[in-house]
């Protein structure tokens, strides 16, 4: 049913019907809606009524001079008939496809998102593919950073006296000296001198002590 609201009647009439998109919900923020203004002037029906679009709900920023250019357009092809009903109906059938266009941009905006958060994660979870230059790339990063470590070692080393254990291990050729020393029996030479206050000691006292040991 069509609401027609009669604004007034002279000099000419003028009056706004309401017109909406199938399944429009505005509450919901789904569809379109508006009302159409018309003013009739001296020589209608043989040319256009006045239009104005105005009380738009989820229009686009062009789509009030589309819809207008739209019903200007079908009123020029049905000049010299009273046309306001075939004005209205049109536009109506404009809200509409205007409508299917938008929801089908909706869905493959949202399509596309959930396509590139789900390529997202996947490259989160897949990490970064290994190519041959990316490969050479770090090998070559590595190896510098390999070598400058290892020359830092070198001159640190070299820096400082070396332990005796960094040196037995260092020269294999003291193991060598070791066993042959250990192999050709070569006697000790012992420092006698060092030994001279032996005879002043009290063989008694030592005695004791091994008694107290023995014990």
């Amino acid at each position: 049913m069509v609401c027609i609201s009669v604004i007034s009647t002279t000099p000419f009439h003028k009056f706004a019907i309401p017109i909406k998109s199938e399944e429009c919900e505005v509450e919901s923020n789904n569809g379109l809606s508006c009302r159409l203004k018309f003013e009739y002037t001296a020589k209608y029906p043989d040319e256009p009524p006045e239009v104005d679009v105005f009380e738009r709900e989820n229009f686009e920023e062009d789509d009030e001079m589309l819809l207008r250019e739209h019903i200007l357009k079908e009123a020029n092809e049905n000049l010299g008939t009273v046309m306001v009903f075939t004005l209205v109906s049109s536009a109506q059938e404009w809200l509409s496809t205007k409508w299917d266009e938008i929801k089908k941009e909706r869905e493959e905006t949202a399509t596309r998102k959930a396509k590139e958060v789900e390529e997202a994660e996947r490259k989160r979870f897949e990490g970064t593919r290994v190519t041959v230059e990316s490969f050479m790339q770090w090998k070559e990063k590595f190896d510098a950073e390999f070598n400058t470590k290892k020359n830092q070692e070198k001159e640190e080393k070299e820096g400082r006296k070396l332990t005796g254990k960094e040196l037995f291990i260092a020269d294999k050729t003291l193991i060598e000296s070791d066993l042959k020393f250990l192999e050709n029996g070569d006697s000790i030479k012992v420092d006698e001198s060092l030994f001279q206050d032996l005879e002043e000691l009290d063989l008694a006292e030592i005695n004791d002590l091994d008694d107290e040991d023995d014990s």
